[in-house]
Order: C-alpha cells, then sequence, then structure tokens
C-alpha cells in the first residue's frame, strides 16, 4: 500500500489549495478514504471522510462548508479541495485508508497513512 500526498503549500487567508492523495498497491475504489490533519502540538484530528462509491461524505464541523472530499477511482485519488482557509487551518495533513468494510468513523479503523503534505496559511 502507498498514499502520496501533494498540494500543499504557502495560501493566504481567504486563499485556496487542492490536496491530492495517489494511492497504490490496493483496490482503490473498496476502500473508505479520508484525510486527517496534525498542528504543532496537536492531536491527529479528523478532517473529511469519503465512502469507497463517492455516494457519503462526512466533514469536521470546523471545516464544513469551506472543503470538499472527492475521489476519482479511475485514477485511484482522493482529493481535497480546501477554500477559505484560515490560519488554524494550518497543518499536516495525511490521507488515510480505512480497513475494509469498516465506516472508517474512527481513526483506530485505519490501517494506512500517507506521509503527509504541509498546509501553511498565513499573510
Amino acid at each position: 500500500v502507498q498514499l502520496v500526498e501533494s498540494g500543499g503549500g504557502l495560501a493566504q487567508p481567504g486563499g485556496s489549495l487542492r490536496l491530492s492523495c495517489a494511492a497504490s498497491g490496493f483496490t482503490f475504489s473498496s476502500y473508505t478514504m479520508s484525510w486527517v490533519r496534525q498542528a504543532p502540538g496537536k492531536e491527529r484530528e479528523f478532517v473529511a471522510r469519503i465512502t469507497w462509491s463517492g455516494g457519503s461524505t462526512y466533514y469536521a464541523d470546523s471545516v464544513k462548508g469551506r472543503f470538499t472530499i472527492s475521489r476519482d477511482n479511475a485514477k485511484n485519488t482522493l482529493y481535497l479541495q480546501m477554500n477559505s482557509l484560515k490560519p488554524e487551518d494550518t497543518a499536516l495533513y495525511y490521507c488515510g485508508k480505512a480497513r475494509f468494510g469498516s465506516s472508517g468513523s474512527n481513526l483506530r479503523e485505519y490501517t494506512d497513512w500517507g506521509q503527509g503534505t504541509q498546509v501553511t496559511v498565513s499573510s
């Protein structure tokens, strides 16, 4: 299993970034996937989740209405569109693969994580 995030960088408050997670080594279209983030000195926190088909999505309250998770199963790629960015969105963002058949609603259900991509929101 390999998960490789990209697309992070420096953005101004109110700006946008689009993260990607390229997946390989497993049948991507069969698994619930999520984005989580971890800021310095803080615990890893859930950001957004999408079911295997893309039919259902879930968001943390802190990003609802600003972030959109999506996936392209033909390209084995997970996305996170981040709009209206705030300084508190600054963190290392990871994509994760849930255990097969699990809902993915608990981070302990995740078996694999990428190496992360840094997002910094600052003027």
